[in-house]
């Protein structure tokens, strides 16, 4: 009985020693790459942690040095999230090859089929709508319709533009050559550079500034920029206009901020775990929420402020068409000197 009591005690003894030398179980952690800015994001992810206890680090810059980072990690990236805005990016995401299917029927419903990849590999999470601002004080909504009628010469000197550098513009213009063709779409480019009051400016926020000014009665913004200067700035005589809203038009140019799961991902079942969390009523709203945007989930209601702009019919073009017509899109605004 003793040598068993002995033997037993060896045996525990030995066993601990063993358990010793086993590291201990590291919390699940999810790595994100985003090019969405960090006060966009941080308090998602804080939300994410508090519910399921997943803990996310995450890494911001820019689409293109993440894309760079993501391809030159290859099979050793950290990553298992890549964020980032406009479809566009999305699209080279997918193309690249650095991108994973996902098959998730909750992500099907929430997220409308023009508004995530063809192939699963990526989805929209917020939806921005680019669209048009004027001036109050100088003309009334009755003389606005279309993204193309602001090519005609009643426009001249009265038209102001962000950049064509900026990927905002090259979707807009991408989905433009998808709906009306090359040369009609080449017409109207050429028109608004005839009709600009002036060089374009570098951001949305300047181009509506001058508008309020103004040098110029209109311009085509991100509908966020907006919400932000009528924040800052209420008193400004500046207004949404809907373009594009006619029975047999195509709607408003929506773009999206998005994700998809990196192909190399080391916890692809907690990336998906995330985006699904984020295709959610209540991540949606407070998604959107955060920068004045729209949810792409039908079920979840606008922010008071962004509900306050009213309804509107939106383009129901896949939005991979933004990536694929890109440098079509480029190429045809370098052309007619759409810098």
């Amino acid at each position: 009985m003793k040598k068993m009591v002995t033997w037993l005690a060896f045996l525990a003894a030995t066993m601990s020693l063993v358990g010793c030398d086993q590291p201990a179980k590291e919390a699940d952690v999810l790595t994100v790459y985003t090019a969405r800015k960090e006060q966009l994001v941080k308090p998602l992810f804080d939300r994410f942690t508090a519910e399921t206890g997943i803990e996310v680090r995450y890494i911001t810059d820019s689409a293109g040095p993440l894309l760079a980072r993501i391809q030159a990690e290859g099979e050793n990236t950290p990553a298992d999230v890549f964020i980032t805005v406009d479809a566009g990016h999305l699209w080279h995401a997918a193309q690249s090859g650095v991108l994973m299917p996902t098959e998730s029927e909750l992500l099907r419903a929430n997220v409308p089929a023009h508004l995530r990849d063809p192939n699963d590999l990526w989805f929209g999470l917020s939806q921005r709508a680019r669209t048009m601002v004027y001036n109050t004080d100088r003309i009334s909504a009755d003389e606005l319709s279309t993204y193309e009628a602001l090519a005609a010469s009643e426009w001249n000197n009265r038209l102001c533009l962000r950049t064509s550098q900026k990927v905002y513009n090259q979707s807009l213009v991408a989905t433009m050559i998808e709906a009306d063709g090359e040369q009609a779409t080449r017409e109207v480019v050429a028109g608004w550079v005839n009709n600009l009051a002036q060089e374009p400016f570098s951001n949305d926020t300047q181009a509506m500034q001058a508008v309020a000014a103004g040098v110029c009665d209109v311009t085509i913004v991100n509908t966020y920029y907006f919400g932000r200067l009528q924040v800052s700035n209420p008193e400004l005589p500046l207004a949404l206009f809907w373009a594009n809203q006619g029975e047999d038009q195509r709607g408003i140019h929506v773009n999206i901020s998005g994700a998809g799961i990196l192909k190399h991902a080391p916890n692809p079942g907690l990336a998906q775990q995330l985006i699904e969390w984020l295709s959610q009523p209540e991540a949606q709203y407070l998604f959107a929420e955060i920068n004045q945007e729209f949810p792409v989930n039908t079920a979840v209601e606008r922010s008071e402020q962004v509900a306050s702009w009213g309804e509107f019919k939106t383009d129901q073009v896949n939005l991979s068409v933004a990536g694929e017509r890109q440098a079509q899109a480029m190429k045809l605004m370098d052309e007619v000197g759409y810098r």
